[in-house]
C-alpha cells in the first residue's frame, strides 16, 4: 500500500511506462514486418501472439534480473572498487544501454529506415513464430534493464511493463504512426535511455545517484517536448490557413531553385560552393514555371490588353483612313465599333473587313463578316477565361469594368504572355529590356507579376489586385503622379520614372538600390 501512495513511486511508473513504449516500437515495427510473410487472415493474430510473449519474456526476465541485483556479496576487487553480482549487473547493463541508445540514435539520425519485402513469400506460421519469439529476447533486454535503472520496486518494474504491452497491444497502428510522425520524441527517449545507462554505469562503480535527480531532468526534457510540439501544431494550423494552391506553389518553385537571387561570390571557395549548389533549372524555367503557377490566382484584368493599346475599327472613319488602319495593323482579329470602343458592334478578322471595304466600299454594320462579341468582367479568374476562350473557338474576348466600361480585350496571346513573357508585335518594341549596366528599362505598362518574376522578390504585386503594371505599383506607393527623376525603393531594387506622358508613365528603370535603401520609400533623384 506503501506504493499508491508514494509520489515517487507514481512518477517512476509514468517515466517507465512511456520509455518502455518507446522501447517497445522497433519489436513492434519487426513484429509488424515479419507478420507480413504471413497469409493477410494470419498477420494479426501473428502481432498479439508476438507482443504477449514480449510480455511473458519481460516479466520473466524482470523477476531474474531483480533477484539478481539483490546479490550484494561482494565478488571480487579491482584496487579500492569491490563488485559484486549486482554490481556487475547494473554495469553491463548499463553499457549496454550506452550501446542500444547510441547506435539508435545513429540510425535515426542517418535516416535508417526498417523495411519490409516488397514481394514477401508467405511463410509458415510456426517458423514466423520461432522468430518473433527471438527477436522479443533481443529487444526486451533493454526494456528490462531500463526498468531496473529506472525504479527500485519489483510491482513498479511489472505493472510498466504489462501496462506498455497492453497500450501496444490496444493501439499498435496509431501508435505506429505517432511514433514516424513524431522523431524528436523517439531521439528524447532515445537520450534518456543514455542518461539511464549512465546512471546504472556509475552505480555498478559504486556512485550512487538519488532518482528524483534523474525524475526531475526527464520530467523537465518531457515538459520542454511537449512545448516544441504544440509549438509545431500551431505552426502547421496557421500554415494550413493559407491556400494550399500557394503553399503548392512555393515548395514546388524551392525544389526548382527559386528564390532570392544569388549573391556573386567574393572568394574561389564561395565560388566553387556556389556552382555546386546552382539549381538544375534555369532563371527562364523556373519563370515560366512560376507563371503557371500563380495563373489560376490571377484576374484577367491582370493580364488582358488594356484599352489604349487595343487596335479598333471604328465604322464612322473614312474608307480609306479603315484601309490604312486593316492594313497597317499586324492584329488578325479586331474589335468594330461606332464612334468609340464603348460601341462595339462586333469582332471581325481583318483580311474579311479588308475584302468587304473593297468590294462594298465600306464595312457594314451587320453581315457574316462580324462576329458576335464575348464579353467577360474583368474581375473574372484566368482560368475561367480560358475555358471562355477555348470554346471562342479563335475569337477574341472583350473585358468590361462593373460600370460596362470596355477596358481591354483578352486574347490566347496574353495566356501565354502571363507564363511565358511578353512577345513583342511587329509594331511594338519590347516592354522589358536589359540594360548594359544589369539593370533593366520597363515599359509603364509591364505586366508587374513578371516583374516581379524578373528581379525574384516579393511584395511587388498587389494582393487585392488594385493595380497590375509597373506604372500601378510607383503610382500606388507615391499616392501621386510622379515628376521625372522620382524613385521607389523595393527590397534592394530602385524603380526610377524616366519618362511621363500627361497622366501616364512610360518608363521606368530597375537598378539595385543605393546602400541602406530597402524599403518601398519615394525618393528624388
Amino acid at each position: 500500500m506503501e506504493l499508491l501512495t508514494d509520489p515517487a513511486a507514481w512518477a517512476g511508473l509514468l517515466t517507465l511506462v512511456v520509455l518502455e513504449i518507446v522501447l517497445g516500437i522497433d519489436n513492434l515495427i519487426f513484429i509488424a514486418i515479419l507478420a507480413e510473410k504471413l497469409p493477410p487472415h494470419q498477420r494479426e493474430r501473428a502481432r498479439v501472439i508476438g507482443l504477449s510473449l514480449a510480455l511473458v519474456m519481460r516479466l520473466g526476465l524482470l523477476s531474474v534480473v531483480s533477484w539478481l541485483v539483490t546479490l550484494t556479496q561482494p565478488l571480487f576487487s579491482l584496487g579500492p572498487l569491490s563488485f559484486s553480482g549486482r554490481d556487475l549487473i547494473l554495469l553491463l547493463g548499463g553499457l549496454f544501454l550506452l550501446f542500444k541508445a547510441t547506435s539508435e540514435l545513429h540510425e535515426r539520425l542517418e535516416g535508417v529506415e526498417h523495411r519490409a519485402s516488397a514481394n514477401p513469400a508467405y511463410a509458415g506460421f510456426g517458423l514466423v513464430v520461432a522468430q518473433i519469439v527471438v527477436l522479443d529476447a533481443v529487444f526486451s533486454l533493454d526494456a528490462v534493464i531500463t526498468a531496473v535503472g529506472m525504479v527500485d520496486e519489483l510491482p513498479v518494474m511489472m505493472a510498466a511493463v504489462v501496462i506498455s504491452i497492453g497500450v501496444m497491444l490496444l493501439a499498435a497502428r496509431p501508435l505506429t504512426r505517432f511514433v514516424n510522425a513524431h522523431p524528436t520524441v523517439v531521439v528524447l527517449c532515445l537520450s534518456f535511455l543514455l542518461m539511464i545507462g549512465l546512471t546504472l554505469v556509475a552505480e555498478g562503480l559504486g556512485f550512487h545517484l538519488p532518482k528524483g535527480y534523474l525524475y526531475a531532468a526527464i520530467g523537465f526534457s518531457i515538459g520542454i517536448e511537449m512545448l516544441n510540439q504544440l509549438a509545431r501544431r500551431n505552426q502547421a494550423r496557421q500554415q494550413a490557413l493559407r491556400p494550399l494552391r500557394e503553399r503548392t506553389a512555393e515548395s514546388v518553385l524551392r525544389l526548382l531553385g527559386g528564390g532570392r537571387r544569388l549573391q556573386a561570390a567574393e572568394s574561389h571557395s564561395d565560388a566553387q560552393a556556389a556552382l555546386a549548389d546552382a539549381p538544375a533549372f534555369a532563371p527562364e524555367e523556373r519563370r515560366m514555371v512560376s507563371g503557371v503557377l500563380s495563373l489560376a490566382e490571377r484576374s484577367v484584368r491582370s493580364i488582358m490588353t488594356p484599352r489604349a493599346d487595343v487596335s479598333w475599327v471604328d465604322l464612322e472613319e473614312a474608307p480609306d483612313a479603315v484601309r490604312e488602319r486593316l492594313l497597317g495593323s499586324p492584329h488578325s482579329l479586331l474589335p468594330v465599333c461606332r464612334g468609340s470602343l464603348d460601341a462595339v458592334v462586333g469582332v471581325g478578322r481583318a483580311t474579311e473587313l479588308l475584302a468587304v471595304l473593297v468590294a462594298q466600299g465600306h464595312i457594314a454594320q451587320e453581315g457574316d463578316h462580324l462576329r458576335t462579341p464575348i464579353h467577360l468582367p474583368e474581375s473574372a479568374g484566368v482560368t475561367h477565361a480560358i475555358d471562355v476562350l477555348r470554346q471562342a473557338k479563335g475569337q477574341l474576348v472583350l473585358v468590361n469594368d462593373e460600370y460596362g466600361t470596355l477596358t481591354g480585350l483578352l486574347t490566347p496571346f496574353d495566356v501565354l504572355e502571363a507564363i511565358a513573357g511578353e512577345f513583342p508585335d511587329e509594331d511594338e518594341s519590347p516592354e522589358i529590356e536589359a540594360l548594359p549596366d544589369g539593370g533593366w528599362r520597363v515599359a509603364g505598362t509591364a505586366d508587374i507579376h513578371q516583374v516581379q518574376r524578373l528581379l525574384e522578390t516579393d511584395g511587388l504585386v498587389s494582393e487585392d489586385d488594385s493595380h497590375t503594371s509597373v506604372a500601378g505599383y510607383v503610382l500606388a506607393q507615391l499616392g501621386r503622379m510622379p515628376a521625372v527623376g522620382e524613385a521607389v525603393l523595393h527590397d534592394g531594387w530602385q524603380l526610377q520614372v524616366v519618362a511621363v506622358d500627361g497622366k501616364r508613365i512610360l518608363t521606368v528603370q530597375i537598378h539595385p538600390a543605393p546602400a541602406g535603401g530597402e524599403s518601398a520609400v519615394p525618393t528624388q533623384a
